[in-house]
Formats: C-alpha cells, structure tokens, sequence
C-alpha cells in the first residue's frame, strides 16, 4: 500500500476513536442529567455503547461484501456514511434524552423493576443508532484496505492501535481540557466535526480509488464465510471462547477497579478518567508491541500469554492495601504516590490484553471483514455482560478483593486447557506460580473495607450503588460510601433543617432532605412534626441511620416520614409536590463527579417550582466563600433566586445558602428560637453544652456574609449543567499556578 494511504488510515482511525470516547464521556454525563447520577443509568449508557459496537461490528463484516459488489463502491464511501451518521448523532442524542426524559419519569423509583427496564429501552432508543456505525467502521475500513492490498491479513489489529491511541487521548483531553474550555454541548460539536472530517477524507480516498472487481469480492465474501482453521485443520473455537471471555472479564474488572480504587483515588472526574486513560494507553502499548513483533517476526505465541495474563490479574489485588497504599477517608485529595502505584497495577494486564485481543482477531480473521467483524463482536459481547455482572452479580454481595479474583478463575482454567501447548519446565512451574498468586490474593490481603471491619468492627453494607462502612473510632462515628467519607454526627446538619425552617414566614408544613447521610437533618426536620420526606440515591444509606441514631426506628416508623431511593435531582422532575423548605446536602468533596447537578443554574430553577410561596431552598456548600467554587455556586443560585442569605456553618467549615422568591426578613437568635417548637429547640441543642437556643442561634446568624461582597465580579463563574465549574477545574488550577 501506498505508505501516504496508510499514513491518511492511520489518522482517520485515531481521529474515529478520539471522538468515539469524547461521545461516551458526555454521553453519559447528559444522560446523569436527564435520568438521574444512579449506577443503573451508568450500567445502560456502558451497555449500550458496547452493544452497538457489537452488533455494527458483526453486521458490517456480513454486509460490506455484497454493499460493495451490489454498487460497485469503494468501501470508503461506506465508511465515509457511517462517520456521517455518527457525527448527526451529537446533535441528535441530547433531544431524544430530553424526549425520553419525560418517558422514564413515571417509572417510579430508581430501584424499581419498571424504572429499570423503562430506562433501558429509552437510552438504548437514544444511543444504539449511532453505535451501530461505530462498530461497523471497523469491518468497513478493512474492506477498503483489502481494496489496496490484497493480501494484507493484519489490517484489524492496525486499524486497532490507531482506534485505541485515539480513545486514550479523546479521554484525556476530554476531561482535561475540552470540556472545561468548551462546556460538554461545544464539546460534542468538536467531536462531529472530527466525524465529518473523516467523511469529507473518507469521500476523497473512494474517488481516487477503484473498488476490487465483482469476481473477487464475490469470492473473498464466500472466502469470509468459511470457518477459519488452524495448523490442525480444524476450527479453533478455544480462540473465540478467549475472545469472549477476555472481553467479559476486563470490562467487569473495570467496574470492580473503579469502585475498588475509589478510597485512593477519590471521586473527581479525574479518578475515573484516570482509569479509562491507564486502560487504554496500556493496550496501546500492548497493540503497538504486538504490530512490531509481526514486522520483525517474533510474535509470541498467543497461549503463552494465557499464564501471564492469569498472574497479572491478580497484581491489583496484591497492591491495593492499606500497607502499600496510602488511605484516608477524611482527605477529599489523592496521594499521588498510591494513586502511580496503584493504577500502575493494572498496567501489564492490560497492555497483555492490548498484545492478544488484535492478534487473536487477525488470527481468526485472515484479513477478511466479515470474520473480523465477527471475532470482534464477539470479545465486545462479552464486554456488554461483564460490566453488567459485576455490577449487578458480584458487587452487591461480595468484596471487591473477591470480586476480582473471582473473576481471574477463567483465565486459570484456560491456562489448565492449554497446558499441552506449554514446554515441561512451564507446566512443572505454572501451577505452582499460579497456586500461589491465587492464595495469597484470596487469604493473603487485606482490602481497606476489611482493614476497617478487623480494627473498628465496621459495617458493611453493599449494594448496585455502592458499598457503605460504618463504624466508631474514638467516640467519633464514621459513614463511608466507597471508602470517602461523607459526613459525620456535626450541629452542622442540624442547622441545615432548623435554620431555613426559623426562617420560614408562616408556620412550615413541609419539608424535603436531599442526601440523606447519617439521617442527622432528617430527624431534626421530624423533631418540627412536620410532612417529611428524604431522598437517598444509595439503598443502604437508610439502612444503616439506626447505627448513628439509637432511636431512628421511631422516626423511620412515623406516618408522617417518607423515605425515598431516586436520585434528588430527578425526584423532583417527577413529583408535583411543593414544599415549604427544601434541604440539599450535597455528598463532599465539592468537586465530586456529578455534584454539579446539585449546583448548578439549572437544579435551582428546577427546586424553585416545588417550592410553595415563601418557600426557601437551604443548599449547603461544604467550603469557604473565598473558593472561586464557592462563588460560582452563590451565583448560580442568585441567577435563581432574587433573595439570599448566606451563613457560616457553627463549626466554621461551610456555607447555609438560603434562597427565596419572597425577602427573608434579618432575624435574631431570640425571634428564631421563637418560632421553633420545643422539640426543635431540644434537637438543636442536643449535642452542646449550651442550653441557651437564642445565643446558640446568634452564633451563626450575626456573622452573616454580605452576599454583594462574595460574588465574584465575573459573572460567568458559575455553574450550569453544560459547564460544570466545580468539577473540572484541573486546567484553570494548572494555569493559575503556573501564573504564580
């Protein structure tokens, strides 16, 4: 092939993985919006994406044979269709969320059945066009590089390295940069017109090319519908198996090691992104090594990669424990040194992942579309049902150490399988190797929940959502959910509740807690006897209120308290319900993935239409009001809400945010402590050795902040569901320390 045209083919397949992956993040990010911040969402949004792979990929080997011999085509300009298509997709994709929206909003529940399958149909409608044309540009591209060399049988695994070096960089400069700079709409547009560019090329190469006669597409169709052989003659279906089951279980250890790594790598966007990054650039390695053994004819045969696969599987068990890496559920920021070693842990799997998966496929591919299409259907098939089963079959019932060496035991069967293809030296030592690295992962180490549960007799609870610890250390008591810590027994809560209800103008009737943590704000709302309701977008956060609280069986049990497990955001698109005061308490750190939606332009516009006249919205900001984060939420909310009054948190951490349509009034610690009944005034005294209400109250309200002076001068810091300032913030923190 003209080394020009492979050079333009290269490209091309970076610049399709580039956008693919950017459509994924944003993808899901916008379906968080519209559907709700839940782990079933994610599960389907993941799903989909991969099933559309499949399906394109399968389908397009079948069909690109007869499309270029029924047309007389190049292959090209059926690449260049679908690049087309899927560019058409980042315009289309956010107005069918928003039609579909409305659909999954009388689902009920986020853990009900109808919800569940609802919201399945809905974003798989939405999402699964578009995939489909993702994975047909594989088999595609192969048929137009069969056009221009004929005899080429590793087109697969170089259109591979060029899609995954895409993906790895699409990822990074995603969630650095793009989004930060561009908002997540400009963002997809960016991503299109990558998608037309490859068309607009695409069209050009098809011009300038001749597609291969009908005799000979005819018969490299009857070729590809052969069973593909082996040095024996026959099929080799112990390939497909691998396939499929390398696919399974890397994408189901991704699940486990996202939620796994979480204690080490925090909740930002960055950690996820990191992992995603660490993936993909180790399977570009892996490809890369595999492109250059060919070229230098010193592929390694693919079963003895099986054992090394196998050991590796098990290094990020061994490496992620509380000896080796450094946990602390109280910081909001990673250590860097663990975060190296630990997503350096994952490393060899999956650049000896990168190393078989393309040359498996060109083993059974021989260089024909159909058969690619075929084999790589298949490993992405079993990339839709990993992550499904992990999250639904492993994560809720056992531990994450578990989990993946759970999931390593195929790969020791497939070592045991392909034992007679190992010299005797590797079968006398292999078991040996491999029996230990087995139990020393099952019995030899301690993940950071068990440390937890050893030490302090901590409680675990698991569920899809995620796996929450409770437990007690030096008087103080602990919740935390995938190892952060997310709250703890402060009047801070309390405040929360007591503050904006004193405030209310009439004598409130009801009131609505967002994030319900240890149930703290929960029960002070109940102490007003007041129609309460709470939201919890993880199950087992309610289930553990009775070990914060000895009497929460009495509150949960009360006629007039209403738990619910939905996202909060989403809650309220689907209720017509109003309250007096509506309670958000976002989950720290600030810059937590996904907290935007609770902060943003967008989520306050949205709480002001459940608010009854004189209503006030409570929204808690866990810093300072010199943080530019802290501004840029005030603002938000001020574009909102005409009143508001802001104050600082009784233990001097935090800002109480109270926003109104109608004024509220400046109140004294005697008028407030006026308006509060007596079982109110008790509760917000509980903790304290003061057992004055009217001066506990002045502690906080006559250090009120003038809102004028804490608005940032640029009206622009602000945060809204297309630009999510608080959450990616890695680019302007970059600058603005380079500048200093």
């Amino acid at each position: 092939m003209n080394p020009f045209i492979r050079r333009v083919l290269f490209f091309l397949f970076f610049l399709s993985g580039f956008a693919s992956l950017m459509y994924q993040v944003v993808w899901t990010r916008l379906a968080f919006a519209s559907f709700g911040i839940i782990t079933p969402v994610l599960s389907v949004v993941l799903s989909v994406f991969m099933l559309g792979l499949a399906v394109g990929s399968w389908t397009g080997g079948r069909w690109i044979a007869p499309l270029t011999a029924k047309t007389g085509r190049s292959a090209a300009f059926f690449y260049a269709g679908a690049e087309l298509v899927i560019g058409l997709g980042a315009f289309a994709v956010p107005k069918l969320f928003a039609g579909g929206e409305n659909i999954l909003l009388a689902g009920g529940e986020t853990d009900s059945p109808g919800y569940l399958c609802l919201s399945a149909l809905v974003l798989a409608a939405s999402l699964l066009p578009w995939c489909v044309c993702m994975g047909a540009t594989f088999p595609f591209m192969m048929a137009y590089l069969r056009e221009q060399e004929r005899d080429q049988t590793k087109g697969f695994s170089f259109l591979y390295l060029a899609n995954v070096l895409g993906a790895m960089s699409g990822t990074l400069l995603a969630a650095v940069v793009y989004v930060e700079l561009l908002g997540f709409q400009h963002t997809l547009w960016l991503a299109a017109a990558g998608n037309f560019v490859i068309a607009f090329i695409s069209v050009c190469l098809g011009l300038t090319s001749a597609p291969a006669a009908a005799p000979v597409v005819q018969a490299e169709a009857a070729a590809a519908n052969l069973a593909p052989q082996v040095p024996g003659g026959t099929t080799d279906g112990r390939i497909k198996w691998i396939l499929f089951s390398t696919g399974f279980i890397a994408m189901a250890m991704e699940v486990v090691w996202t939620r796994s790594f979480t204690p080490v790598l925090k909740t930002q966007v960055y950690s996820f992104a990191a992992i995603v990054f660490t993936y993909l650039g180790a399977t570009f390695i892996g490809s890369w090594w595999y492109r250059r053994s060919w070229r230098t004819r010193r592929l390694k045969p693919w079963p003895t990669l099986i054992p090394a696969l196998a050991l590796t599987a098990f290094l990020p068990v061994v490496v992620n424990t509380p000896s080796i890496v450094s946990v602390n559920h109280l910081a909001m920021e990673p250590d860097g040194v663990s975060v190296l070693v630990l997503l350096g842990s994952i490393v060899p799997f999956c650049a000896l992942l990168g190393y078989l998966t393309p040359g498996l496929i060109d083993e059974l591919a021989g260089g024909h579309p159909a058969r690619a299409g075929r084999a790589y259907a298949l490993n992405v098939f079993g990339c839709i049902l990993g992550p499904l089963f992990a999250g639904y079959g492993l994560l809720p019932r056992i531990s994450e150490q578990s989990a993946l060496v759970l999931l390593s035991l195929p790969l020791l069967v497939f070592c045991f399988q392909l034992r007679r293809e190992y010299s005797r030296r590797l079968n006398r030592t292999l078991p040996v190797v491999l029996g230990l690295a087995l139990v020393w992962s099952a019995f030899g180490t301690e993940d950071f929940a068990g440390d937890l549960q050893r030490r302090f007799g901590a409680v675990i609870r698991r569920d899809y959502t995620a796996t929450l610890i409770s437990y007690r250390k030096d008087g103080r008591r602990f919740l935390l959910i995938n190892g952060i810590g997310t709250t703890t027994l402060t009047p801070a809560t309390k405040f929360m509740v007591h503050l904006p209800l004193a405030c209310h103008q009439g004598p409130p009737a009801s009131v609505l807690v967002i994030c319900f943590g240890m149930g703290t704000s929960f029960r002070s709302a109940m102490s007003w006897n007041l129609d309460t309701t709470a939201v919890e977008l993880v199950p087992s956060v309610t289930r553990a209120f009775g070990f914060y609280h000895a009497d929460a069986e009495r509150f949960l049990t009360a006629t007039n308290a209403h738990l619910i497990t939905d996202d909060g955001r989403r809650f309220l698109k689907r209720t017509a319900r109003k309250f007096d005061v509506i309670v958000v308490d976002p989950p720290p750190p600030v810059e937590a993935a996904g907290s935007s939606l609770l902060y943003s332009r967008e989520f306050y516009e949205l709480a002001k239409q459940h608010l009854k006249p004189g209503g006030i919205l409570q929204m808690w900001f866990p810093g300072s009001p010199e943080m530019d984060t802290c501004q840029a939420a005030m603002r938000s909310i001020r574009e909102s809400f005409p009143y508001l009054r802001c104050f600082p948190s009784i233990e001097n951490f935090g800002v109480h945010m109270l926003g109104s349509m109608d004024p509220i009034p400046p109140l004294d610690g005697d008028a407030l402590a006026a308006r509060m009944p007596a079982g109110a005034r008790q509760d917000l005294l509980e903790w304290e050795s003061i057992k004055d209400a009217p001066a506990y109250l002045n502690l906080v309200v006559r250090r009120e902040y003038s809102v004028s002076d804490c608005l940032n001068p640029d009206p622009s810091i602000q945060v809204t569901d297309d630009a999510p300032y608080n959450e990616y913030y890695l680019l302007r923190r970059l600058l603005r320390w380079m500048a200093h």
